[in-house]
């Protein structure tokens, strides 16, 4: 019999881990209703990927979804069977992580169980469905290059970075998705995908020792990987002076991105860095709100400024008003970032983030959907409690603490600035 050991426990929940094979796992007590949220979250991510399969996290989020040696169209059971009985199933990709996840009444969660543990090894990677799941992933592609502000992020994030594998857009280049080999995808899932690469989560209302018997009885068969997983080394060298590029393509609105380099998620500068972009653009008592939106310079703001296990970006986006220029929209961008380090922020502006940043974590955990993910993305910066844990670690930072912050790392030699100009005479 497979044995469990906990491993840490924290606010309601659990963390164990399976001996024999490394398998991670997360228990969260939900009884709001009679629902439980399963997932497995991979330490894989466009950040594991290289030139030539960029992508391919993606792609075979795509492909595990055609099958796997038990559950597939030639028996009737294909995994989409879920949504038969009411599941909301789906997965995503992103740097660091990949994640496949079902939401469903609680009498089903074995099955969601047997189907993400075949599929944890058995899943089919085959090239007919390669090419048509190629198709669909291209489609995907095409539309956020025909949407200014994905065009912009992707140009930004290139551009910052040189020698890391944060360039690479998680969708991948064109010509890798059209391109890529379907012994090559193997290899990425035969090298990646296994239980000591993976973390599953599991909320709602369960009966813990049964929920673990059931993990045990179809996870507990599958052997680690026999290879170390591969890490990765490659470190971002300093930049030395300010980036800009330029997007000029058919479609409305433009739109102004600033960006910084910022320090590693887990860092506790990083937690300054958050608060820094409430400030700045979090509601409409925010500086850039009131300066921007609220004067017609600006349809809207948004920040990018999540963790990432590596050294990661502070992104403002605003998207202009037919009356603005990108000059001008940058301008008072960066005056609002020079504030920041010549002036403390006001007491009663702090704590007004830290109120909505708190409200916003607390809420998330009450639904099974949003509480998935807000693991799911805690896990994928290696420290599960990560956003349980976050309104007590943002509670005692002080506007000193922030302002040396924005003073360390809102430097001119570390940012990308982007403009998004839409061709003139050109309709969207």
């Amino acid at each position: 019999m497979v044995q469990f050991k906990e491993v840490a426990h924290a606010h309601g929940a659990k963390k164990f881990e399976m001996a024999g094979n490394g398998l991670q796992v997360i228990l969260m007590p939900n009884t709001v209703a009679e629902v439980c949220g399963f997932q497995v979250t991979y330490h894989v991510g466009s950040r594991n990927e290289g030139v030539g399969h960029t992508g391919a996290t993606h792609i075979l989020e795509h492909l595990m979804f055609k099958g796997s040696k038990k559950f597939n169209k030639e028996n009737n059971n294909n995994i989409d069977q879920l949504e038969n009985i009411g599941a909301i199933l789906n997965a995503t990709t992103w740097l660091d992580r990949t994640n496949y996840f079902e939401v469903l009444p609680k009498q089903y969660l074995e099955k969601a169980i047997a189907i993400e543990a075949d599929r944890m090894r058995n899943a089919f990677i085959d090239e007919e469905d390669r090419q048509a799941e190629m198709t669909v992933v291209r489609n995907e592609f095409e539309r956020d290059e025909n949407s200014p502000m994905s065009a912009l992020h992707k140009s930004i994030w290139s551009a910052a970075y040189i020698a890391h594998p944060y360039h690479h857009n998680t969708i991948g280049w064109l010509s890798d998705i059209e391109n890529v080999s379907i012994e090559r995808l193997k290899e990425f899932y035969n090298t990646f995908y296994w239980p000591n690469n993976a973390t599953v989560t599991v909320v709602g209302d369960f009966e813990e020792k049964a929920v673990l018997d059931l993990i045990t009885k179809y996870f507990g068969k599958i052997g680690a990987s026999p290879h170390e997983i591969p890490e990765v080394y490659t470190q971002e060298p300093k930049q030395d002076g300010p980036k800009r590029i330029t997007v000029k393509r058919v479609g409305q609105p433009g739109v102004v991105a600033v960006a910084f380099k910022t320090p590693a998620g887990l860092d506790e500068a990083h937690l300054h860095i958050q608060l820094i972009s409430g400030v700045l653009q979090m509601g409409k008592s925010s500086r850039l709100y009131k300066r921007l939106v609220a004067k017609g310079l600006a349809l809207s703001l948004y920040a990018e400024d999540y963790p990432n296990i590596d050294p990661g970006l502070l992104v403002i986006y605003a998207a202009l008003t037919p009356k603005a220029t990108h000059e001008k929209v940058e301008a008072i961008i960066l005056e609002e970032i020079e504030k920041l380090k010549t002036e403390l922020v006001s007491t009663e502006e702090l704590e007004r983030v830290k109120a909505m940043i708190k409200a916003d974590s607390v809420y998330q955990q009450g639904s099974f959907f949003s509480s998935l993910s807000q693991v799911n993305e805690a896990i994928a910066l290696l420290d599960w409690r990560y956003y349980l844990d976050l309104p007590e670690k943002i509670a005692t930072i002080s506007a000193k603490e922030i302002q040396k912050t924005a003073q360390a790392y809102l430097i001119e030699d570390s940012s990308t600035t982007g403009y998004y100009i839409p061709k003139t005479g050109e309709a969207a």
